[in-house]
């Protein structure tokens, strides 16, 4: 089968610069790899021929070679270069390996030649948990905390040599962070095992921090807590967190609040809930008793003759205030009404004397405590 014009494989005319060879090269190469042509058999005799016409295009002597005599120059040993029959370039990685990064580039964690270069690397995020009352989480407050982090190296001012110095370009990748290996059909690209992929090695180690450019330490910071945080409220620090590799950029600080519990008060969103003792006596004949709130005050609640325990009551505005605006919760009392204990004799007088009195008004004078009262007896009979 008679080959193809290396110029209409490429898609190319045969006045196209270097660059539009190239480019034309890389087009195809995309378009036929094997690795992204799994379901086309065609895909890798199209790429192979894609590879042999840009090895022999890439080059000006063969290009000129090819231009005067087509095909024909590469054969019978024709047109030099140590290629043999069928196989202009005498080498398929070589033609694939000048555009590598261009292709995959962004698969080995870099783009373009140099790619893999990482000499200075973002710091790590860190969480720090905070907890706070109830008190506080109403009112917001501003806290100092100690935060152990890793920090600038002051000796080296980051940059992990001593006295401050540049690190070097590696001499085994030459700055590139990356080898290549030849395997098979394949070119392979892996990082540096000299530098670990930066492109750089530091001569001499800053002694302070061992040449990573930070030291361990505990920090203080003020931290301004918003009034209405809950628990699982996040408060993020920016450029707070774990000094970066050699001069990288800081990470974050993120800070967990956690509500503790109240003696008192139970929450639910804005809303706050409290169980208030009531005398007999003030469940009874009413009247006004004074609740402690939130805000360290107190309000005053007018009872309700005949109150009974479990009743709930409502004081508007008096809960936790909505963490973004919108208002303030409420404040729901529940009443607890309490028997009286170590009566005294003349109460306990007082008692039987208001018990015969109460008879008509009394639970067990209703028509429903009656009738369970007969049930229970025919039971028991």
């Amino acid at each position: 089968m008679a080959k193809r014009d290396y110029y209409d494989v490429l898609g190319v005319g045969k006045g196209a610069s270097a660059d539009e060879i190239k480019k034309g090269y890389r087009k195809k190469a995309k378009e036929f790899h094997p690795d992204r042509n799994a379901d086309n058999p065609d895909a890798e005799s199209k790429f192979k021929e894609a590879n042999e016409a840009y090895e022999i295009l890439k080059d000006a002597e063969k290009k000129a070679a090819y231009d005067q005599y087509g095909h024909a120059a590469f054969e019978h040993g024709m047109g030099g270069g140590g290629a043999g029959r069928g196989h202009p370039g005498g080498d398929f990685s070589s033609a694939f390996s000048d555009v590598f990064d261009d292709l995959f580039g962004d698969f080995m964690g870099g783009g373009g030649r140099g790619g893999g270069r990482q000499r200075a690397t973002r710091g790590s995020d860190l969480r720090y948990n905070l907890r706070v009352t109830l008190e506080e989480a109403y009112s917001g407050m501003q806290k100092t905390i100690q935060v152990p982090t890793s920090v600038s190296c002051g000796e080296c001012n980051g940059t992990g040599a001593e006295g401050g110095a540049e690190p070097v370009t590696c001499p085994t990748c030459s700055g590139m962070g990356k080898v290549r290996a030849q395997q098979g059909f394949f070119t392979v690209e892996r990082a540096c095992p000299t530098c670990s992929g930066t492109g750089q090695i530091i001569k001499n180690p800053c002694r302070s921090c061992g040449g990573v450019g930070r030291v361990e330490k505990d920090r203080s910071l003020a931290v301004n807590i918003p009034a209405g945080v809950e628990t699982g409220t996040r408060i993020r620090l920016a450029g707070e967190g774990e000094a970066g590799l050699r001069g990288g950029p800081t990470g974050d600080l993120y800070i967990f609040i956690e509500v503790s519990k109240h003696k008192i008060f139970e929450r639910e969103s804005t809303n706050l809930f409290c169980r208030v003792p009531v005398s007999m006596t003030a469940a009874a004949l009413g009247g006004d008793i004074e609740v402690p709130t939130i805000d360290g005050g107190r309000s005053r609640v007018k009872i309700p003759s005949g109150s009974q325990s479990g009743r709930q009551m409502r004081l508007r505005s008096k809960g936790m205030p909505a963490l973004r605006g919108g208002g303030q919760g409420d404040m729901f009392i529940e009443l607890a009404v309490e028997t009286p204990v170590n009566l005294t004799s003349r109460q306990k007088e007082l008692l039987k004397e208001f018990d015969e009195l109460s008879e008509d008004n009394s639970p067990e004078s209703s028509s429903f405590f009656k009738s369970v009262k007969g049930f229970w007896d025919s039971m028991k009979s």
